[in-house]
C-alpha cells in the first residue's frame, strides 16, 4: 500500500483546521482565561507584585508565564479532539484507507501548534495594548518563538497520550490542569527566591522557571545564560519521551 505521508498529513491537518474555524470559541476560550489572569495580576496585584520583582513594568514580567498558562490550556482541545475522533469512528474509516496511519495523529499535533500559534498572537496583542514594551532584537523573537513552539509541541504529544488513552471526555481534558498550575510555583509571577524552602527547591527545579526565565531575558535583551540550555533541555526531554509514548499507545490502540 501505498502511502504519502506529506500530502496525507497536509489533508488530514486542513481537515481538523476547519473544524478549529467553524468553532473559533475554541481559541477565544483558551485566550480568555490566561488574558484574565493578565488583567488581574496587573491591574489588581500589580502594585504589591512589582515590589517583589522589582520592575517598573510588571506586565513584562508577567507576560511569559501567561503565554505558558494559554499553552497548556490550548493543548487539552486536542486530547479532547483526538478522543472525539477515536469515539466517532472516524480513525477506523481513515485507517481502512491508504494512508499514513502517523499522519492521523500528526495532523492533531499541527492543528495544535496552530490554534495555539493563534491564541498567544491575541495574548501578545493584549499585553501591547496594556503596555508590554521589549528591546529583543529579530534573533531574540525568533528564539522566544522557537522555545514557545518547542513547548507547545512537547505538551501537544503528551495531550495524544491522553487522547488516546482516556475513557472519557472529561479524562481526556482534565491531565492539563497539573500542567495549568505549573506556571504558578516558578519564576511566572514572582522571583522564586522569595518563596518558603521546599517550594522555592521545586520552582527552581521544574521546567516552567527555566523557560519563563529564558524569555524574560530574551525579551528584556539581556544575556539569557545557561537558563535557555535547561529550558531547550526540558522541553527536548518531554518531547521525546512523550512521542514515544504517544506512538506506543497510538499502536496499540489500532492493533
Amino acid at each position: 500500500m501505498t502511502t504519502h505521508f506529506v500530502a496525507d498529513t497536509a489533508t488530514l491537518t486542513g481537515r481538523s483546521m476547519r473544524h478549529i474555524f467553524r468553532s473559533a470559541d475554541t481559541i477565544i476560550t483558551t485566550a480568555v482565561t490566561p488574558i484574565a489572569l493578565m488583567l488581574l495580576f496587573v491591574f489588581v496585584f500589580g502594585g504589591a507584585l512589582r515590589q517583589s520583582t522589582g520592575v517598573e513594568n510588571y506586565v513584562n514580567y508577567l507576560l511569559p508565564g501567561i503565554l505558558l498558562i494559554a499553552i497548556a490550556s490550548g493543548i487539552a482541545y486536542t486530547a479532547f479532539r483526538l478522543f472525539t475522533d477515536l469515539q466517532s469512528g472516524i480513525f477506523e474509516r481513515f485507517h481502512s484507507m491508504p494512508i499514513a496511519r502517523s499522519s492521523v495523529l500528526w495532523a492533531h499535533v499541527l492543528t495544535s501548534l496552530v490554534a495555539n500559534g493563534i491564541t498567544l498572537a491575541i495574548i501578545f496583542g493584549v499585553g501591547l495594548l496594556m503596555g508590554f514594551r521589549t528591546s529583543a532584537s529579530p534573533l531574540a523573537w525568533l528564539a522566544v518563538i522557537g522555545i514557545l513552539g518547542l513547548f507547545t509541541l512537547a505538551l501537544t504529544w503528551l495531550a495524544v497520550i491522553a487522547g488516546l488513552s482516556a475513557k472519557t471526555v472529561d479524562g481526556a481534558s482534565a491531565f492539563s490542569y497539573p500542567l495549568i498550575f505549573l506556571p504558578f510555583i516558578s519564576s511566572a509571577f514572582v522571583p522564586t527566591e522569595t518563596m518558603p524552602g521546599p517550594v522555592r527547591w521545586f520552582a527552581e527545579n521544574q521546567p516552567v522557571t527555566s523557560i519563563v526565565n529564558s524569555i524574560q531575558a530574551l525579551f528584556a535583551g539581556q544575556p539569557v545564560g545557561t537558563d535557555l540550555w535547561v529550558a531547550l533541555a526540558w522541553c527536548v526531554g518531554i518531547l521525546v519521551v512523550a512521542y514515544a509514548g504517544a506512538m506506543l499507545v497510538y499502536r496499540r490502540r489500532i492493533a
